[in-house]
């Protein structure tokens, strides 16, 4: 996993949590709406990146392999 999938991750994961403070969700499906939405946002912000740098941001590598 590189740097941006780090930080695409932790963007998910951010705004997933900002979301789920704002809607105060209540059950399983709820929250998985929230979760839905936050990773939509991460995903499109991963596809935008990608058009503007022209390369893939999501990689086969694992942390292990990095080193």
């Amino acid at each position: 996993m590189t740097n941006m999938e780090l930080v695409l991750n932790m963007l998910a994961e951010a705004t997933t949590t900002e979301i789920s403070k704002q809607k105060l969700p209540k059950g399983f499906e709820e929250s998985r709406v929230i979760a839905q939405q936050g990773g939509t946002i991460a995903g499109n912000t991963r596809k935008a990146i990608e058009t503007k740098s022209g390369k893939a941001i999501v990689t086969g590598k694992n942390a292990k392999r990095l080193k």
